[in-house]
């Protein structure tokens, strides 16, 4: 009997991770971690792990990657099927989650030869995207750009007869990137025997527009009071697109941007296949336009802020760590909590126990500098979930990445509305196939 066991990631935000197999044949897709206390790891079963056949990852951000290198301490010895791109994000992200933990005063459940073991295999290598292939006599794939980040994908896989859509990370709403919409390949196939959904915003109901024109609203009430505006964002990501769409909506305004985000900017650029078209020259034409000033140093970084400050004059600051975890977020916060005209705009997903959790929860006069939490939009809420859903014929459809109580909100919303075969559940949970 084939089954799937929920590793983590179902019934919460963080360490996705998910075995499908049976006594023949099996495989992991993911294998994440939760930025909360030292770290949560997924519910790894060590004695399934060395029998693993192969390994998909969807995409480099730390909830679906970083315990990779576990996998190989417990010896799995197979390859990491992923994109290029992904593999080459990877190392910037195991060096900042042990940074992390080190901060936190934990440690890592693998070591640096662990992290070295590491195998890839590329997908773009073996086959085109909405393209079929055979990895072995029991295993076939179909995979596509699933518009998260660069380098996510979304998967079809057969494995001995059983077929599962796993979607990863999932977005159409992406500003830069392109998605290659799965519809037509699961309408196309008779049936799926499973689905595993993208529901990280559950019932949220906005699209794009909506957020973009209430992240507009509130940047601007703090700049027009000449006030510093810090956003802090993932490396790769959502940053590149806020950038531009900032850089775009405030053309007056300065904007402060630290290297790491701009280097990432030059990626794309690169790999100009995983873009919206028309999207390489809009690139090309910020990286190459005095734009914005890009921050390379703590001295000049200080220098700037302070004479923006004393000026009074208003600018756009953008800095790495979404959760504002790092030294140099927590720096930011210390020079901007006494400016009440300065804000901060917290745009994605916020884990308790994080800097931005605690500093969210205090009251804005004990904060000093406003703050507030306005989501850009990287993955599905209700109307997405529903029209994915609506698209397959499967067995069940496990919602995930996002709190339990969240997902059967939405589960009951959608099933109201005449959708069956939905499922929400948490680590440790099993679906037969």
């Amino acid at each position: 009997m084939m089954q799937l066991h929920v590793w983590g990631g179902a019934g919460e935000h963080g360490r996705s991770c998910y075995w499908l197999g049976n006594d023949h044949t099996s495989i992991l897709l993911d294998c994440g971690v939760k930025r909360e206390g030292c770290g949560e790891y997924p519910l790894l079963d060590p004695s399934r792990i060395a029998r693993l056949d192969a390994v998909f990852l969807s995409h480099a951000h730390e909830d679906h990657s970083i315990a990779i290198p576990w996998l190989y301490k417990m010896g799995y010895t197979g390859k990491v099927w992923t994109t290029r791109i992904t593999a080459e994000q990877l190392p910037g992200y195991y060096t900042a989650w042990g940074n992390y933990v080190k901060q936190q005063g934990g440690q890592l459940p693998y070591g640096e030869e662990d992290l070295a073991a590491v195998t890839y295999a590329y997908l773009e290598d073996e086959v085109p995207p909405l393209q079929w292939c055979e990895l072995s006599p029991s295993l076939r794939i179909c995979w596509g750009r699933s518009g998260h980040m660069l380098g996510s994908v979304w998967l079809l896989l057969e494995l001995d007869g059983k077929r599962l859509f796993y979607s990863g990370d999932y977005s159409e709403e992406s500003f830069l990137l392109g998605t290659d919409v799965p519809e037509d390949e699961l309408r196309r196939l008779a049936n799926l025997d499973g689905a595993i959904v993208d529901a990280a915003y559950s019932t949220d109901t906005a699209q794009q527009a909506d957020k973009l024109e209430q992240l507009y609203a509130a940047a601007d009430d703090i700049l027009s009071a000449g006030g510093q505006l810090l956003l802090p964002v993932p490396v790769s990501g959502r940053g590149q697109e806020l950038l531009l769409l900032m850089r775009q909506q405030f053309p007056e305004t300065p904007i402060r941007v630290e290297q790491e985000l701009v280097h990432a900017m030059e990626l794309l650029l690169q790999h100009a296949s995983w873009l919206k078209p028309g999207m390489e020259s809009v690139l090309a034409d910020a990286l190459h336009v005095s734009s914005f000033e890009v921050v390379r140093s703590d001295e000049q970084r200080a220098r700037l802020l302070e004479q923006d400050i004393a000026n009074n004059r208003a600018a756009i600051w953008f800095t790495t760590d979404g959760m504002m975890q790092s030294v140099k977020a927590q720096w930011y916060y210390e020079q901007l909590q006494s400016h009440a005209a300065s804000g901060i705009l917290i745009t994605g997903h916020v884990a308790k126990g994080t800097t931005a959790q605690r500093l969210l929860a205090l009251r804005e006069e004990e904060r000093g500098c406003r703050m507030s939490v306005i989501r850009y939009k990287i993955h599905q809420g209700q109307p997405d979930v529903r029209k994915m859903t609506q698209a397959m014929n499967s067995k069940f459809k496990l919602l995930v990445h996002a709190p339990k109580r969240d997902t059967d909100i939405l589960l009951g919303q959608l099933e109201s509305e005449g959708l069956h075969d939905l499922l929400s559940l948490q680590p440790g949970d099993t679906i037969n196939l």
